[in-house]
């Protein structure tokens, strides 16, 4: 079985080494590259401000981040939720470094790199040169993001388990099954051909007898017959 965490992170800026802290974790989990359903999604305390800057991105303000619980508190149930999955992430440097940092304040282990996957890698990988961030990446395979307005850490983690899944070929690769998606108007019964009597068509003597003698010059024992 092969268990993995898609997941996103929200923050009060761009460096840990600078005291930004973890503000939201929002995670999907795969079984064999299947939604089970089961999701973790978590506010937390940062013991900081939220610069008006960073707030105008993800909406979350320390008024309203206050009353949740500090990193330290969740970081089991965390781990729990993690257990010995891959986490799957988009620029999974950004969202590594500050789960490890936090993990490590905590006094909790830090998670292997060697357990990570980097869709932003993937992407850039497989479209060079083209623009890769989650919203492009959804505009691409007609994922509809439509509920972004501001970036919301389980919000992106659903869409980018989506994207995840396209990157690796998609749901179905080689069945149209899912019926859902919007762009998808066939149906394996539409597939099935309707039996229909062979055509005939009437062709000049000439043209007949042409083709018969270049069988019969330049064609051995030809599959069709003479």
């Amino acid at each position: 079985m092969s268990r993995e965490i898609v997941f996103d992170t929200e923050t009060t800026g761009f460096d840990y080494a600078k005291d930004d802290r973890l503000v939201e974790i929002g995670a999907v989990e795969l079984v064999n590259h299947v939604p089970t359903g089961k999701v973790y999604h978590q506010y937390i305390n940062p013991e900081r401000d939220v610069p008006e800057d960073v707030v105008k991105i993800h909406g979350l303000t320390y008024d309203f981040l206050k009353d949740y619980p500090t990193f330290e508190k969740i970081a089991d149930e965390w781990l729990d939720f993690v257990g010995d999955g891959v986490l799957v992430a988009h620029n999974a440097t950004f969202d590594m470094n500050f789960v490890n940092y936090e993990l490590k304040q905590a006094g909790r282990p830090e998670i292997s790199w060697d357990r990570c996957v980097d869709t932003l890698e993937m992407a850039r990988e497989m479209f060079p040169g083209a623009r890769c961030s989650l919203d492009a990446l959804c505009k691409r395979f007609e994922i509809d993001n439509s509920a972004r307005t501001f970036h919301g850490a389980l919000l992106d983690a659903q869409l980018l388990s989506e994207v995840y899944l396209e990157l690796l070929g998609g749901k179905e690769p080689t069945l149209l099954l899912d019926t859902n998606k919007k762009d998808n108007k066939t149906k394996l019964s539409d597939n099935v051909h309707q039996y229909r009597e062979p055509r005939v068509f009437d062709t000049e003597d000439d043209l007949e007898k042409n083709h018969q003698e270049f069988l019969a010059k330049y064609v051995k024992n030809p599959l069709w017959g003479i």
